[in-house]
């Protein structure tokens, strides 16, 4: 049954995570190497992702013999290292080069809107609320990451810089307690 208090939890909760005002810069910056962005294929690669890992990610998962704590354990140190990384400007992962044929794909649909903390969150999403309510969640989300691919321009220079640090590192604080949440949930003693 759908309910509204869990609708918004599990939006406001992958608002945080998928983070894609967080990730402007780097848009920002894939936008001016490329001239653009195609935003309705990012969103609908990144949407397809999210929709097939929230229905199947469980049995990917058994097939290399991982349980669903254990994943979101590792994503919960993901998020911790993401959050940690938006906070103190310092880059812990390494982006691949950009191919310039695939962009709107990779990076942009996968890993920056759909990557591993965004599918370690469905999972533990999956496992609190109804499957109808996250995939509005997921769909609303959609909404507004194409929102943002859409108008990255107009944001940037709305915002400025001042403005995407200061949102990067809020949505730093977030991830960050998102992860401690995740990790003390799916920690077995």
């Amino acid at each position: 049954m759908f309910n509204v208090k869990e609708i918004v939890s599990v939006t406001l909760i992958l608002f945080s995570v998928i983070d894609v005002l967080g990730s402007l810069p780097v848009i920002v910056d894939f936008r001016k190497k490329l001239g653009k962005i195609e935003s309705e294929k990012a969103t609908l690669a990144a949407g397809f992702i999210m929709i097939v890992f929230l229905f199947l990610g469980e049995r990917l998962l058994s097939l290399f013999g991982v349980d669903v704590a254990s994943f979101a354990i590792a994503g919960a140190i993901i998020l911790f290292l993401l959050g940690m990384e938006m906070i103190l400007g310092r880059n812990i992962f390494k982006h691949d080069d950009l191919d310039v044929g695939t962009a709107s794909i990779v990076p942009i649909a996968f890993p920056i809107i759909a990557g591993a903390a965004t599918m370690t969150t469905l999972l533990a999403l999956r496992s609190t609320y109804q499957i109808q309510n996250i995939l509005i969640g997921i769909l609303l989300n959609l909404f507004f990451v194409y929102l943002v691919l859409k108008s990255s321009n107009w944001i940037e220079n709305k915002l400025g810089t001042g403005g995407t640090d200061i949102l990067r590192k809020v949505f730093g604080i977030i991830l960050l307690a998102i992860s401690i949440k995740l990790f003390k949930t799916n920690l077995i003693i």
